[in-house]
This record gives structure tokens, sequence and C-alpha cells, in this order.
């Protein structure tokens, strides 16, 4: 009986130190690797749009990469996940924090950690890159953490969110490239998929409607509506194509021009069948649609590196 009791207390202690260490899924979980992929294309546009030879710069093009992905955007998400733990504990009580598969404050050191591995890399890769990655990191802190909190506004908040991931890391791409400030074609296509990035944040909100409202988030499906947000969100993408595509025009790009012509279509009949359903559909559309607006960034990039090049 005395062994019993001693085997329950043995047990029952393993099973506390066992809760008390985070797992490594749940670590990688709150990192959100499948988020990755935005910011790390954005980059690769830069780099496209740059119009410099890749040649000899392999390394550094791989430490951006790393940056851009890994490293900021992964930092962004954990610290989302730490302030977000009381409104996920209503839409998604299954994940990392609010479960308690990584528990107390771990969340919380994690996105300290990733902040800081973020700054050391940007500094050793140059002093333009570093003050844009400082850029990001501080929206990305912004953008979550109170008092500030922009998510609490799906205006501000998309517009952080759509900056940190095409914008930034695409003029971060062609900082690397150009060993300095980059173009100012290449700022310019940087705001414009930026801002079209606005109406993809508001893709994500979708699914979270009741927790934002529990929780005083004014989402734009909170402020408008799901339907009037839905049809917002296709506004704010498609806009920023048509410069765009008025843009390649007046640089002499015809043939890039009528690719994002086609893209852009292609879009807008994907549109028309997700607004039928906003909400069930943001999720189809957002793999559909979205990956037709990140090609278009990349046709665009391909279109000004050699213009840039010229210049150089």
């Amino acid at each position: 009986m005395a062994w019993a009791t001693s085997m329950s207390t043995t047990e029952a202690k393993n099973n506390v130190e066992s809760a008390a260490r985070p797992a490594m899924p749940a670590a990688l979980e709150v990192l959100h690797p499948i988020t990755w992929f935005a910011p790390m294309w954005a980059f690769g546009c830069g780099i496209a749009s740059s119009g410099q030879s890749a040649g000899g710069k392999w390394p550094v093009i791989a430490a951006g990469v790393v940056l851009a992905g890994p490293l900021l955007t992964a930092t962004s998400q954990v610290v989302n996940d730490w302030y977000d733990r009381h409104v996920d504990a209503i839409n998604e009580p299954d994940r990392p924090i609010p479960s308690g598969r990584l528990p107390g404050r771990t969340g919380f050191y994690l996105a300290l950690c990733w902040s800081a591995a973020s700054l050391a890399l940007a500094a050793a890769i140059g002093s333009f890159v570093f003050l844009a990655a400082a850029a990001g990191l501080v929206l990305a802190w912004l953008y979550s953490a109170p008092p500030v909190r922009l998510k609490q506004n799906g205006w501000w908040g998309n517009a952080a969110v759509g900056g940190c991931y095409e914008g930034l890391p695409w003029i971060t791409g062609a900082a690397v490239m150009a060993g300095g400030v980059p173009d100012w074609r290449v700022f310019l296509l940087a705001f414009l998929y930026s801002a079209g990035a606005h109406g993809i944040m508001t893709l994500n909100d979708f699914k979270s409607v009741e927790g934002d409202r529990a929780m005083g988030v004014a989402s734009l499906p909170v402020q408008l509506g799901v339907e009037r947000a839905a049809k917002l969100a296709c506004v704010v993408m498609a806009v920023p194509q048509v410069i765009v595509i008025a843009l390649l025009l007046g640089w002499d790009s015809p043939v890039h021009a009528s690719i994002v012509v086609a893209l852009l279509l292609a879009q807008v009949v994907l549109m028309a069948r997700w607004l039928r359903q906003p909400r069930e559909r943001a999720p189809w559309y957002n793999a559909t649609g979205t990956t037709l607006y990140v090609i278009g960034m990349l046709v665009s990039a391909f279109a000004v590196g050699p213009l840039v090049a010229a210049v150089s």
C-alpha cells in the first residue's frame, strides 16, 4: 500500500514537471512557420526588383531570408499569441498558450529571445537592414501589446501587418542587394502591395468575430459587419494592383502589365464566389486569390529590376 502511494506521488510529480516544461512542438506552433512564407516571398521580390546580380551574395541573401521569416515574422507571431491568449481562450482554446501546453510566461520570454536574435542578425547584415528590422519589431510589438495594441482597431492593425509582411521585407531585400537605400520605384511598389495586403489581413479576422467582439477587438468584420468588410477587402486588394498596372505601362513594361491584368481578373472571379459566403470561404480565398496576388508582386518586381539596373 505504501509502495502504491509512493508510486502515485512520483507519477503526480512527474506529470507536474512535464507540464511545466514546454514541449518543442508547442514552441514551434506559436512561431507559426506557415506564416513565414509571405515575408520571405516579399524579400525575394525585393531581390528581383533591385536590378542587381545575386552572384557572390548568396550568404547575405540566405541570412535575409532567415531574418524575414523564421526570425522577424516568427517574433510577430509569438508576440501576438502571447497577448491574444485571453481571446484565443474563447476562439481557439487548444492553442499552446491558452491550453497550457506552453506554460507560464514561456511565450513572453520566447518573444524577447526572438526579438534579440532578429536584431543581432539584422545588425550583422547591414545598417539599413537593421533599421528596417527594428521598425518591423516595433510595429510587431505595438500591434499586439498594450497599451497601444494596434490590433484593437482593424484599420491600424491591418496596415501595420501589411507593412511588416510585405513592404518592409521587400525594401529589405532590395537594400541587401543594393548595399544601401533602394531605388524609389522599389519603395513605390512595396508601398502599393503593402496597401493591398491590408485587405488580405482582413481575411484572417473572419474566423474570430465572436471572440473579438467579446474582448473589444474592433476588427473590420466587427466594425462593419461580415459582408461589408469582405467587400471592402476586395476593393483594397484590387485598387493597388490597378495602380501597379498603370505604372508598369508607364514604365514601358506591357508584357508584365498584361500578366498582372490577367492575375487581377482571375482574382475578381474568385472574389465574386467568396463574397457569396465571406465567412465560410475566407480560408479558401486566402489560399487561391492571395496566391494570385503574390504572383503579381513577383511579376512587378521582375519588371522593375531592369529599370533600376539601367540607372545604377
